[in-house]
């Protein structure tokens, strides 16, 4: 039993065993000897809590409903829960099943932005793809070429470049303007608000250039660690000393993989922070790394689970329909066991499909972990709990008319 003061619970009786842990012996009948009036109970400390308005409570003082001036310990009071989540700091379970209760308690929101975004993601891959077959026959043939020109070469790559680079630039697009109104959404749904999906329009329309410089400054630094480390290898293996030049592109590659993985969790709270306090793109990487900074493994292992879920989740709802898609075309297995895919548009179509059901269940999951993980940490180290409840006008934490602060305040 642990007798520090806020461990045992302030009003109980006091223990019935003496120091050395074993029953105090009373003869039957007797009564025992009263305790000194101004004298604690024995074990426990002599500084004690005042008196309790109510059994097992204690008075709070102003400014934090449940914190006792005795010690500074909780008396665990009930936990605000206007929203999807209490109001305090969160475990990594609280932080996924927020993610998902969203999209439950605000489907019509969460879901309509997510299709919307989905299906014109997926056309444009669907049909960038269906452009790109033709170049992917052409590496085919190149492939079978002993001896291919150079010409042969650059015509086969070029188009592929191309397209896949038109691709990625859509799916950015398309990762910008979820990840801005369902963050939007999520911050509304912690105080127990809706939000309709022309308010979320409206709300992050401003700062939809900023979100998508981060979006490519972030990948573009990750890339830049890993040329960074790979660099040194690479020129070696230029100048023709190729087994230390392997060497030290092994090294090199995986130290840049591991600044990579530093730099992304560093910043992983990054687009939230520019969403909800609204600032820059250099501000809001800043107080990703403040919010950060002594939390990185409870970060990165959050955000790992995030995305090993997404990953799951994903792949689940797809593979039905890349499955269709493969006997739909009438190749079945077949491409496969042969090294190339499956070609056509119906098994693009059918794959499409699938995606657009997957997105659209993955990109809530995906916004609302990183937005839970910042508000979380913002209740850790700048007690947000305290301007979330007065915003969502929790009894007992001021007057939510004076000062309504959101999230993002």
């Amino acid at each position: 039993m642990n007798d520090s003061p806020g461990w045992t619970s302030p009003g109980s009786p006091s223990p019935d065993r003496s120091p050395d842990g074993e029953k105090s012996a009373q003869v039957p009948g007797s009564t025992p000897d009263p305790a000194p009036a101004n004298d604690p109970p024995r074990n426990w400390s002599a500084q004690q809590p005042p008196p309790q308005q109510a059994p097992g409570w204690g008075a709070p003082p102003p400014g934090r409903p449940g914190w006792d001036n005795w010690g500074g310990h909780w008396n665990q009071p009930p936990v605000a829960k206007p929203g999807i989540i209490p109001l305090r700091p969160l475990g990594v379970g609280e932080i996924l099943d927020g993610a998902v209760t969203t999209m439950r308690a605000h489907w019509r929101t969460v879901l309509g932005i997510s299709l919307a975004v989905a299906v014109v993601v997926q056309f444009v891959a669907t049909v960038v793809n269906g452009l790109w077959l033709e170049n992917a026959a052409d590496l085919s043939a190149l492939s079978r070429d002993p001896q291919p020109s150079a010409q042969e070469f650059m015509d086969a790559m070029g188009g592929s470049v191309q397209l896949t680079g038109v691709r990625a630039l859509v799916e950015t697009l398309g990762t910008v303007f979820a990840t801005a109104m369902l963050t939007i959404v999520i911050s509304r749904a912690v105080l127990g608000r809706s939000v309709t999906t022309g308010e979320a329009w409206r709300e992050s329309r401003p700062q939809l250039l900023r979100l998508l410089g981060l979006l490519f400054l972030l990948p573009l630094l990750v890339g830049l660690a890993m040329f960074v480390g790979a660099a040194p290898g690479g020129v070696l293996l230029a100048a023709g000393f190729r087994a230390l030049g392997i060497a030290l592109l092994l090294v090199g590659l995986l130290g840049g993989l591991v600044a990579a993985v530093w730099i992304w969790v560093r910043f992983s709270l990054a687009a939230p922070a520019l969403m909800l306090e609204k600032q820059g793109v250099i501000t809001a990487m800043r107080r990703s790394a403040k919010l950060v900074r002594g939390s990185w493994w409870r970060v990165f292992g959050v955000q790992v689970l995030a995305t090993v879920l997404v990953v799951i989740v994903a792949s689940v709802l797809q593979m039905p329909a890349t499955l269709v898609g493969m006997f739909a075309s009438g190749q079945g297995l077949s491409a496969f066991a042969e090294g190339t895919p499956p070609t056509g548009w119906t098994y693009l179509i059918a794959v499409g499909i699938g995606a657009v059901i997957a997105s659209t269940v993955t990109f809530p999951i995906r916004a609302g972990v990183t937005a839970l993980l910042y508000l979380d940490q913002r209740i850790r180290r700048e007690a947000l709990d305290l301007e979330l409840a007065r915003a969502a006008g929790v009894p007992g934490y001021g007057d939510p008319k004076s000062d309504r602060p959101t999230p993002g305040g």
